[in-house]
């Protein structure tokens, strides 16, 4: 029998300078290669070569949330270097959990973006990593 329940929202877990984020809006992240085909004789490929890992994504939070990451950085986030921890899956309902840790992350841009007729405010932040466990 298959389990056709799947992953929520509420199953998320983020672990961010050492605390859980509860204003957190979303979470993006993915690890990329540079592949190039490679042809010898004929017009069709003979292989794949692999070059540089590279990874990246954003985390989007509350701007109560991004306001105490200021303060953890020492003012500015764009000094700061920390891991990120993303868990995932609720073992109370049968679920195996899930962790992936994006080591050495880095954000790019500190932005401050306000709407007229904002009932709150978020703030998406670029961000680049080291490595992906």
């Amino acid at each position: 029998m298959i389990n056709t329940r799947e992953y929520e929202w509420s199953d998320i877990t983020v672990n961010l300078a050492g605390r859980n984020i509860t204003g957190l809006r979303g979470i993006k992240y993915t690890s990329k290669q540079d592949k190039e085909v490679l042809y010898g004789k004929g017009n069709k490929p003979v292989g794949i070569q692999r070059g540089n890992k590279s990874y990246e994504g954003s985390i989007s939070l509350l701007q109560s949330e991004y306001e105490a990451l200021k303060v953890a950085a020492g003012g500015d986030i764009l000094n700061m270097r920390t891991n990120i921890v993303v868990c995932y899956g609720n073992p109370s309902k049968g679920e195996a959990t899930t962790t992936d840790t994006l080591i050495g992350v880095e954000f790019t841009e500190a932005p401050h973006d306000w709407k007229q007729g904002d009932k709150y405010t978020e703030q998406e932040l670029p961000i680049i990593y080291l490595d992906q466990k």
